[in-house]
């Protein structure tokens, strides 16, 4: 989202920074999948059994599949009226990708607190103000989008 309002540069370069760091997220994400699934099958925990696992991987399934679309419509050639039309559903799913993505990480660090039977001490101050850091940091990307037109 940010690669637009914060890279100097021509459109082009803009849309290939754009596509390049939601790549590199979907790689990361698999690799992060991956880790917790072989994590969990050897510690003989169940998979898929929260909702912070629900949401995020919700989240990442729907997020591959908004980089798809990005991809079909923005990088190879269509008309300016198909880019036109599909622009706003673009940038609403994009958004509400990044609101899955706050409830996901948000949920996750409650679902540590939890195990880690958490509630007077340092590491829960740390979890806390984590939490508020990226409910805070999101709410200004959410916004940066949102006042785009207007700044």
């Amino acid at each position: 989202m940010m690669a637009y309002k914060t890279v100097p540069a021509e459109h082009q370069v803009q849309k290939f920074l754009h596509m390049f760091v939601h790549l590199t997220a979907i790689c990361l994400g698999i690799v992060g999948i991956h880790a917790v699934f072989k994590f969990h099958d050897q510690q003989n925990l169940t998979n898929m059994y929260s909702l912070h696992s629900w949401i995020g991987m919700g989240t990442f399934c729907l997020f591959i599949l908004q980089w798809l679309f990005g991809l079909s419509m923005f990088l190879f050639p269509a008309s300016s009226l198909t880019r036109a039309r599909a622009l706003p559903w673009h940038v609403c799913g994009g958004r509400a990708l990044l609101y899955m993505a706050i409830c996901a990480a948000e949920t996750g660090l409650m679902e540590k607190f939890g195990f880690l039977r958490l509630q007077h001490s340092r590491e829960a101050h740390l979890i806390n103000f984590l939490g508020l850091a990226i409910l805070l940091f999101g709410i200004t990307v959410d916004l940066s989008v949102a006042l785009a037109r207007y700044v």
